[in-house]
């Protein structure tokens, strides 16, 4: 087990790794940040200095070697407007990202298990149906594209809720829809899928032909023999939401990671990209991580994977 741990870490350091070196190399393409900082009339002497300053001007290796080597110890540079700690202002936004993938994560559950339980026990009726019809939908839906609708809908013709921003429950809404459509599709299917296995068990047919209630028959023996691979899917499901904030977070201007990320892309502040990065990231591969450890120790035949 002790292996298993040891391996599935460094499997860790080296996605955050990777990923920090694929976003550093990727935003230097996006051009020389100089440009946005200095008047578009500057001379070249002014821009060579500036770009001597922030150290633009060094080979490109140089400066992943040097971000690399400050990176490990946790700092990721000042932000290019600011000049504030980079990872300082993205841990500052990292409350509202969780408060959002949490709250998106709560309402995928009180939804999509129901709704899975439902569409397996009335197995090719209507409501298994319509259960597989929604999860094909909320599937397919792209989320900018759905926030985009519930916006007009509830906000511009409606003004039942505001369209974007924080501060208060009802900025939450439509966010938190938006980001667990997916999910509520995904978790419906897994608990469909996985509540028809246990149905077909024989000591399912054997307390059903003995009289066991219907409600008992599902919540005791069914759906609790069902939740080990969902919470699986669950944890895993956290970072995705995560990720998939990003998205959400700017179409409802919600003060969170994703939201600062797309911004910095816009200004070309790369310490505040290579911070937030850094974060999302680490937190996805920890997620993982710990998803595979208590598997491992459920399952004992995955420690010699």
């Amino acid at each position: 087990m002790f292996d298993f741990i040891i391996k599935r870490f460094l499997q860790v350091i080296i996605v955050v790794f990777l990923a920090l070196t694929v976003v550093f190399f990727l935003i230097r393409l996006s051009g020389d940040p100089t440009t946005l900082f200095l008047p578009p009339d500057a001379p070249k002497e002014q821009i060579v200095e500036y770009q001597e300053l922030l150290g633009f001007n060094r080979p490109l290796y140089v400066q992943y070697g040097d971000f690399i080597i400050h990176a490990v110890q946790g700092d990721f540079g000042q932000s290019l407007r600011s000049k504030e700690d980079a990872l300082g202002i993205v841990i500052e936004r990292l409350p509202a990202t969780f408060q959002l993938a949490f709250t998106a994560l709560v309402l995928a559950l009180i939804v999509a298990i129901p709704l899975g339980v439902l569409s397996a026990y009335k197995r090719n009726t209507v409501f298994d149906k319509l259960g597989v019809g929604l999860t094909i939908v909320g599937q397919a839906i792209p989320s900018f594209w759905l926030g985009l609708i519930l916006i007009y809908l509830f906000a511009a013709q409606l003004k039942m809720l505001p369209s974007g921003g924080g501060g208060t429950p009802l900025h939450m809404i439509l966010p938190t829809i938006t980001l667990a459509a997916y999910s509520i599709a995904r978790f419906t299917r897994f608990t469909r899928s996985a509540m028809l296995d246990v149905l077909r068990k024989d000591y399912i047919r054997t307390a059903k032909s003995s009289g066991v209630p219907t409600t008992r028959l599902i919540m005791r023996y069914a759906l609790k023999n069902s939740l080990i691979p969902i919470i699986t899917l669950v944890a895993l499901d956290l970072g995705v939401l995560l990720g998939g904030a990003v998205i959400t977070e700017v179409v409802f201007s919600w003060p969170g990671i994703g939201r600062l990320l797309m911004q910095s892309l816009m200004n070309r502040d790369f310490p505040i990209v290579l911070a937030g990065v850094f974060i999302i990231a680490t937190i996805y591969a920890v997620i993982n991580f710990i998803a595979d450890v208590l598997y491992a120790y459920v399952n004992p035949q995955i420690r010699v994977k």
